[in-house]
């Protein structure tokens, strides 16, 4: 199977800075500053105040202008987390 097909099946979901899981990615009513997206099962395993400080890092980003920013040490997804 390639891996944009295993990506699709890993259930992402939206993170709020407050840390609560919002619902699915891609469903951010802002477009120009989007809300951090995790595979589920890797967000379940952070808790409420760790998922807060990866989202507040990608909207504080965001807000400047970047696109792309990387996640905090606990948000790094690994393939521990992945479905293979």
């Amino acid at each position: 199977m390639g891996e944009l097909k295993k990506w699709r099946k890993e259930n992402w979901v939206r993170i709020g800075t407050d840390g609560s899981i919002l619902g699915a990615c891609g469903t951010s009513k802002d477009k120009k500053n989007p809300d951090r997206c995790l595979p589920m099962a890797k967000a379940k395993s952070m808790s409420k105040a760790e998922r807060a400080a990866t989202a507040k890092k990608k909207k504080r980003a965001g807000a400047r202008g970047k696109t792309v920013v990387a996640n905090t040490r606990a948000g790094r997804v690994s393939k521990k987390f992945t479905k293979r």
